[in-house]
């Protein structure tokens, strides 16, 4: 059977991140764990036998494997996980819960969890009023925005 996940290449941390990830995300599991075996580690990288070197995760049904590869490839923006919810009270949950313990904001509903991975809260009408006819509207407010705010962007939408 074909498959598809994706991989997340972190620079330790990935059993905290795991946890964390499937504790804010109900529904989430926590899949599957390896280790560096004796004498492993990232290429020119220190020992790391015993430690974690991958973990598997399933994000609302949604497959992950968190990689303990070191410090060559870090985590940037140009990879982020959308998250779709179907109210304020959940965008505001998941935004505390992401940026909060060392996370940071940044524009248009994404942020940057305490572990450097990027994500994107969004309402789910979010592409309807993308789309709709005040689009021009719709996407000069959520170009205001830094957590969205369902009401402002409908608002905008007339």
């Amino acid at each position: 059977m074909t498959t598809v996940s994706t991989c997340l290449w972190f620079d330790g941390g990935i059993d905290e991140a795991a946890e964390f990830y499937v504790s804010v995300l109900p529904g989430s599991k926590l899949l599957g764990r390896s280790v560096y075996e004796a004498g492993g580690g990232p290429p020119d990288g220190p020992d790391m036998t015993g430690q974690a070197l991958t973990v598997e995760i399933e994000l609302l049904g949604v497959p992950y494997m968190l990689l303990n590869g070191g410090p060559q490839f870090p985590l940037s923006e140009a990879v982020s996980i959308v998250v779709t919810v179907d109210s304020q009270a959940e965008i505001d949950r998941l935004w505390e819960a992401l940026v909060g313990g060392g996370g940071r904001e940044s524009q248009c509903g994404w942020c940057v969890d305490r572990f450097g991975l990027s994500w994107q809260i969004v309402p789910q009408q979010l592409t309807a009023l993308l789309t709709g006819p005040h689009a021009e509207a719709v996407t000069a407010e959520l170009m205001t925005q830094v957590k969205l705010d369902i009401a402002r962007l409908e608002a905008a939408a007339g």
